[in-house]
């Protein structure tokens, strides 16, 4: 299956592990081994102490899946997959697709969302999310527009990264409502959901509002845990889930047994970790918007509306990944520019959720003021 190389992961590993400083980095502060035990109830410190490194579940640990579907209203643990996030991307899009589909994803995006479905052969069809006066926008009203006969998913990544973007539930139940009328899967990728800034406007998982939506999401961005590599697929459709279980037995076949203990660990105290990382999220925000107002002749703050991301623009005369590899080179501190998310406007990724933000922020505005 020829693919794209992917961008945004050849630039990390370029650049990820030999940055001193992450400024771009879509996940928070990881959690540590003995932090995360701290946690742990009696039952499943034991579960830990006692565990044995054998096969699991192909599907997923029962008692995993059990409390995945705490953070659910209509799915039930039968509803639930669980592999790597990336994976999980990968065996859908193979599961929902064939080549002559047409796909409409919302962009900017993650470019699995989109690249996997090129390489089956889809025509895929970019909805555009836009800057505005009060953050990023879509037009909900052009979506209709581009459904074609042959329309077969909508993939939507809501709260989005890069961008922060996040419809109202006006909008987000429109969304809904035309993929209704016109019978089209949706896949959601919901990585970033319960990091709102206003918790006021979390919207609903799309498994839980619609029959044909399926529902992403995982440990790597609301638990700060991308090195347990847990994610799941929700949905209500059991053959889909049937389906890619079959998938599965090409690709990892089942998941780490240590993993999925400590992922359990983690949705067990989900709130007070989303409590934590929300925390250093606001305060990065506010240094943000503070070195972003110094500087409004050579940089344009969008707010974002939800997760550790946003995308604000650069309006100076230096190409963006020209500033981005001085940033690098210079202060050792990785800024991801926009192009690698297939945007073609000057903007940059800049991580929210890293304590030693404010430190990459003095060097960038360092730089800043050498050009």
């Amino acid at each position: 299956m020829p693919i794209s190389p992917f961008k945004l992961e050849r630039f990390y590993a370029l650049h990820e592990f030999k940055s001193r400083i992450m400024l771009s980095s879509s996940d928070c502060e990881s959690l540590s081994m003995s932090e995360l035990l701290d946690m742990a109830t009696s039952e499943s410190k034991a579960m830990w102490e006692n565990l044995r490194l054998g096969y699991t579940e192909t599907q997923g640990s029962p008692a995993l899946r059990s409390e995945i579907v705490r953070y659910y209203q209509s799915i039930n643990p039968e509803h639930v997959m669980v592999a790597a996030p990336e994976e999980l991307i990968f065996i859908a899009m193979q599961n929902l697709l064939k080549a002559g589909d047409h796909v409409i994803t919302l962009s900017p995006a993650y470019q699995s969302l989109y690249e996997i479905a090129i390489s089956i052969g889809c025509d895929v069809t970019f909805w555009k999310l836009v800057p505005g006066e009060k953050g990023w926008n879509v037009d909900i009203d052009q979506l209709e527009k581009l459904i074609k006969p042959e329309t077969r998913l909508l993939v939507l990544n809501i709260p989005n990264n890069p961008t922060g973007y996040l419809p109202t539930r006006e909008e987000f139940d429109h969304i809904v409502e035309i993929a209704g009328k016109h019978g089209i899967m949706v896949f959601s990728d919901e990585m970033y959901r319960l990091m709102e800034h206003n918790p006021a406007d979390r919207l609903p998982a799309m498994c839980d509002v619609y029959e044909k939506g399926i529902s992403l999401a995982g440990l790597s961005k609301t638990m700060a845990l991308p090195g347990l590599r847990i994610g799941w697929l929700a949905s209500r459709d059991l053959s889909f889930i049937d389906d890619c279980l079959a998938y599965k037995d090409y690709t990892t076949i089942c998941n780490g047994a240590p993993s999925e203990v400590l992922g359990l660990i983690a949705l067990q105290n989900g709130a007070a970790i989303v409590e934590r990382n929300m925390g250093i999220i606001k305060t990065n925000l506010q240094i943000a918007a503070d070195v972003f107002s110094r500087h409004p002749d050579r940089l344009r703050w969008i707010k974002p509306s939800g997760g550790s991301i946003a995308f604000p623009q650069w309006k100076g005369s230096l190409p963006v990944d020209e500033l981005c590899r001085q940033l690098i080179e210079k202060f050792s501190t990785m800024l991801v520019p926009g192009e690698m998310f297939d945007y073609p406007e000057s903007h940059f990724r800049l991580g929210l959720g890293r304590k030693n933000f404010k430190e990459g922020m003095e060097y960038f505005e360092t730089l800043l003021q050498t050009l």
